[in-house]
């Protein structure tokens, strides 16, 4: 794989989302009150990591996450906005770390440390895919 000079720490991004009833904790089954699911905001830290390697990956290289340590630390109901940034903090081999902080038009809502691994998205999906083989039934 092919260098990865343009990925140093210090890199961030910033996605916004404001909270509707599709991103709830009621309608993602992760609870019952309509407030922002921790799953959604697990994507959105997700989604803010990757959006700060936009354009800077080798060709023919993609990121999956690996690790997410996540601190949900307070509740944002539906109608409030939530930016979530991401920052590289760190740089080993193909592991990407990141630092992250979510907060809503009121307050911080979450932390987490998130990592990242480059890989080959050819090869990646060709051994995700050889489960599909593995799997069948011999006839």
């Amino acid at each position: 794989m092919a260098e990865l000079a343009n990925i140093t720490p210090g890199l961030s991004a910033t996605v916004q989302h404001r909270v509707d009833e599709s991103s709830t904790a009621s309608h993602k089954f992760s609870g019952s009150v309509d407030v922002l699911a921790t799953p959604e905001l697990v994507r959105l830290m997700e989604q803010a990591a990757v959006t700060a390697l936009v354009d800077r990956l080798p060709l023919g290289a993609t990121t999956v996450g690996a690790v997410i340590n996540v601190q949900h630390l307070a509740p944002t109901p539906v109608g409030l906005g939530v930016e979530v940034t991401a920052t590289l903090t760190g740089v080993e081999g193909r592991r990407l770390t990141f630092d992250i902080v979510a907060r809503d038009d009121v307050e911080e809502i979450g932390r987490a440390t998130h990592e990242r691994v480059v890989v080959d998205e050819e090869k990646f999906m060709a051994g995700a895919n050889q489960k599909l083989t593995d799997q069948a039934p011999n006839l």
